[in-house]
């Protein structure tokens, strides 16, 4: 009978809390409906999660929305000028022959004389190496060995010097200068041994002469190992002129690379009567070395630090500081962005040589976005047809060397040596455009590109890129690293002579008639200023801290004191 009542009471006690539950479910319920109201839709809410995921990648549309004055127009614009040629470059060429006073080498050559050398990183680092070998030959009368490419490195490409270039072609060509075997004689039955050591850097004639020559003359062959920008910068006319016949002349590919190449160049001129060439260099590696910063934020700080620190000599620097000086590479958009500014439209088809890019298709994406027709040698040849080269660095290497020479217009985003030994070799055959992003000077645009019109920016990029664009005597004779400004083996005819007369002004980087044209509404910054006046020779480590070593005519790498070899190797090609 108690158990009944208790039920009871229990019973009418829930009855009466039933409309207390009622009214708050009842207010749980409106307030989720007003909630559901407020709230933006799903559309927009992936839209606002993809904008704060992908802020690099849509920097370009978000400027859109932001500033509609900054829109990005499809063509390249009505400039008056041609953007696929040079100004005045069908007055120059190059001449590289030597004079009736450079002596056969037949008449100049010692017996037991033998130079070998060992060279060092990738492929074009290489090619210096040779190019100076051979030279370095010549000062000591020397026979020559054919050299050894370097095949422990980073790149570990196993092929060796008749496997890339032309040996046969090399000896005969070079016949005259230097007198070039492919390896050692015998002495009796066994080979000669060569004694090992190595030169400093930047050694000019009389270094030669007073380091190598009595240990040639005692040992009869020696080996000069790490055998890299071991030759000075600056040597006499007729030494400079068989560098250019090295390099420009007899350093010729094999047949196999020759014709895949050639076969790449076909199938971008099938695609579009001009071309543009962009070796990228936006590897993770090479953006560690920079130490800039590249709105990757936490991630990316935490990815490219990971990998500084495998380097005891690398340390974090400010990457602002480094923006401002220029050496920071260009992200893939603004190289884009660079490019439209230029005059190159949508349509333009790019051909892009490049390792693995940070970030991958997410960063490529705004690039791609500005310019669509977007190539590389893996998109425009089968796995099958490259297969004989992919296992080696140096032959991959080469095939991109062969598309961005025979390119239109060649883009860098570096100052290695891939870049240096193109601009020169460009210069010689033509003067060629070759587009070097003044990135000391457009860092500020970039960064205020929110507050411009498209006109506004597009007219400052313009500005700062007169003297960055491989037209004739933008460098000054002399100045900058001799593989990139082969002065002594370009000449010029008698009209250049009367338009340089007119054209002082447009010299070395300035032009007064681009200054008045620019737009009413041009962001507030510096003056264009003239082409870095450089010299591998002569500048200190204090003026390369403060000018800021990306833009200039030397490399990122030359400033500095590397202990470890690997990382030079990485930077350097």
């Amino acid at each position: 009978m108690a158990h009944q009542r208790r039920r009871h009471h229990y019973y009418q006690r829930f009855r009466h809390m039933i409309p207390v539950f009622s009214a708050v479910a009842a207010a749980l319920f409106f307030l989720f409906a007003l909630l559901s109201f407020l709230a933006p839709s799903p559309v927009e809410t992936d839209r606002i999660h993809r904008r704060r995921q992908h802020t690099s990648v849509n920097v370009q549309k978000d400027d859109a929305i932001d500033n509609p004055a900054f829109r990005v127009p499809g063509d390249g614009g009505k400039l008056g000028r041609d953007i696929w040629s040079s100004l005045n470059s069908e007055h120059f060429f190059g001449c590289s022959n030597s004079s009736n006073k450079f002596q056969k080498a037949q008449v100049i050559t010692q017996p037991n004389r033998y130079l070998m050398i060992a060279t060092s990183g990738g492929l074009n680092q290489q090619r210096t190496g040779i190019t100076d070998a051979v030279v370095a030959a010549r000062i000591l009368n020397a026979t020559l060995v054919v050299p050894k490419l370097d095949q422990r490195s980073f790149w570990k490409d196993s092929s060796n010097f008749s496997e890339i270039f032309d040996v046969d072609w090399f000896i005969s060509f070079l016949s005259k200068d230097v007198k070039i075997i492919k390896q050692l004689p015998t002495k009796g039955r066994k080979a000669l041994s060569a004694y090992n050591m190595r030169v400093p850097r930047k050694c000019n004639e009389r270094c030669y002469i007073n380091r190598i020559l009595p240990v040639l003359l005692k040992k009869h062959a020696v080996q000069l190992s790490k055998f890299d920008y071991r030759l000075a910068n600056r040597l006499d006319t007729e030494y400079q002129k068989l560098r250019c016949r090295v390099n420009y002349h007899a350093l010729r590919f094999t047949n196999p690379i020759l014709a895949m190449g050639e076969k790449l160049v076909h199938r971008m001129r099938m695609r579009s009567k001009h071309y543009i060439a962009l070796h990228l260099r936006f590897e993770p590696d090479m953006l560690a070395f920079s130490g800039c910063d590249y709105g990757g934020g936490e991630k990316e700080q935490k990815e490219l630090g990971a990998i500084r620190r495998r380097w005891k000599t690398l340390h974090r620097s400010n990457p602002d500081r480094a923006r401002r000086q220029g050496r920071c590479p260009l992200t893939p958009e603004e190289v884009g962005l660079m490019l439209r500014a230029l005059g190159y439209g949508s349509d333009i088809h790019i051909y892009v040589a490049s390792g693995e890019v940070y970030g991958g298709e997410r960063t490529l994406a705004p690039l791609k976005a500005l310019f669509p027709n977007f190539h590389s040698k893996e998109t425009i040849a089968t796995k099958e047809e490259l297969e004989p080269f992919s296992s080696f660095s140096s032959r991959m290497a080469a095939l991109d060397f062969i598309v961005c020479d025979e390119s239109d217009v060649f883009v860098t985003n570096n100052n290695g040596n891939m870049a240096k030994i193109l601009a020169g070799r460009r210069r010689y055959f033509g003067h060629k455009p070759t587009i070097r992003p003044n990135a000391k000077k457009l860092y500020r645009l970039f960064l205020n590109r929110s507050n411009s019109t498209w006109e506004a920016f597009a007219s400052s990029v313009r500005t700062f890129q007169k003297g960055f664009m491989g037209e004739p005597k933008e460098v000054r004779p002399g100045r900058g690293g001799f593989h990139e400004n082969p002065s002594s083996c370009i000449c010029e005819d008698s009209a250049a002579a009367k338009v340089d007369k007119n054209s002082q002004s447009r010299k070395y980087g300035k032009d007064n008639t681009t200054k008045k044209n620019v737009a009413n509404d041009e962001l507030d910054v510096d003056n264009v200023s003239e082409w870095p006046d450089m010299d591998d020779d002569d500048d200190d480590q204090n003026d390369l801290a403060e000018k800021g070593t990306f833009n200039e005519t030397i490399s990122d790498y030359d400033a500095l004191n590397f202990e470890d070899p690997e990382l030079e190797e990485i930077i350097s090609d």
